[in-house]
């Protein structure tokens, strides 16, 4: 049942990994009507898109390094949602909408990382 997980997750990671490349190179390409768009946030989040296309075809691979990577996502996410909050604690510009993001891309990637690395564990 957890490597049933395990591929569920890296599906998920390839699909959101994909839709993460495409919309932030859109971004990238035209900020026009994106408001306050926080550069390192964007260019992190573009980056990131393809490590989690990455780490999705490691997971449906059952590859051993494939939970490592999901864990590395997760805290660079995280440590970039941090430096997000300190732009917003000093007063720098942003939208809600970048909060709303970070939130669930933190979170998803905490899941899969937690998913993938207890199944290396048992496995």
């Amino acid at each position: 049942m957890r490597n049933r997980a395990v591929r569920v997750a890296g599906g998920v990671a390839l699909i959101f990994g994909a839709l993460t490349v495409v919309s932030g190179g859109r971004a990238l390409l035209d900020r026009a009507g994106m408001g306050d768009v926080v550069g390192f946030v964007l260019w992190f989040n573009f980056g990131a898109g393809f490590a989690y296309v990455l780490a999705g075809v490691g997971l449906l691979r059952g590859a051993e390094w494939a939970g490592r990577l999901a864990l590395a996502i997760a805290a660079a996410t995280i440590l970039v949602f941090a430096a997000f909050g300190g732009h917003v604690m000093s007063g720098g510009a942003y939208e809600m909408r970048t909060v709303a993001a970070m939130t669930l891309r933190s979170a998803v990637w905490v899941g899969i990382a937690a998913l993938a690395l207890r199944r290396d564990r048992e496995g």
